[in-house]
């Protein structure tokens, strides 16, 4: 089967510095998530898959990939509506300067039909909860049809209700594309991702949860102990 998104050998630096080194991985139809502490490398392999990032060696291959990047990058106060918010996703495809067609407007309302906004097309986004707010960002990458779709956090600052509620959009997404989520929420990913990627600045294991049982590979990508809450959380020893 054709991979949606591959990295081989890929090592890349920010600032002078490696952030990732010999990263292999290589993604498929499926939920997957990304994980590992702070400054493992996470969004940085994600930018790496965006072509953002220059690579100091490997490759990556992708078929057309879609970015969700975290609320706080969005500008929310802008006085547009949600339908124009999605249709944004296409700018490049259209052009700065030229005016979207029907099947532009056509693709946006679909995207909006699929995160379930469909009814809220022409509400201001500053207005939207945020979990509404989330899904729209979800549906300005759905727009583009990719085949891989990245999330970066996209939990952060939600409430419980609206994560189960974004957990079941993105598994129902993934049963046609890549869908690549880095995410904190070690638990949730544990329970509710079809693979799991640990990374810190390598990858240092990926498979299905069943299969990422050994304590050492959790304490060697987290820099943790035995006795660390995080291995208790996932069940890995005893409390």
């Amino acid at each position: 089967m054709t991979a949606a998104l591959e990295m081989t050998g890929v090592c890349a630096d920010l600032g002078g510095r490696p952030v990732l080194r010999d990263v292999d991985l290589r993604l498929e139809t499926g939920f997957t998530a990304l994980l590992g502490p702070n400054g493992a490398g996470k969004t940085t392999l994600m930018r790496a898959a965006l072509g953002l990032v220059p690579l100091r060696s490997g490759t990556v291959t992708s078929g057309t990939t879609g970015y969700v990047p975290q609320r706080h990058e969005f500008t929310w106060d802008f006085p547009a509506s949600v339908e124009d918010a999605v249709l944004s996703g296409l700018v490049r495809r259209i052009g700065l300067f030229r005016r979207p067609t029907v099947a532009h407007w056509r693709a946006a309302w679909a995207a909006l039909d699929q995160v379930r906004l469909g009814d809220l097309r022409k509400r201001p986004v500053g207005e939207l909860s945020g979990g509404q707010r989330q899904r729209v960002l979800v549906a300005r990458a759905l727009v583009l049809e990719p085949a891989v779709l990245l999330l970066d956090e996209p939990f952060t600052g939600l409430d419980m209700p609206a994560q189960e509620t974004l957990t079941e959009l993105f598994t129902e997404i993934a049963r046609d594309r890549s869908v690549l989520m880095a995410t904190h929420d070690l638990v949730a990913a544990a329970y509710g991702c079809d693979r799991l990627i640990l990374l810190n600045r390598t990858v240092i294991a990926c498979g299905p949860p069943a299969s990422l049982k050994d304590p050492g590979i959790w304490m060697r990508t987290f820099d943790v102990g035995p006795a660390s809450h995080l291995l208790k959380a996932l069940d890995l020893v005893e409390a």
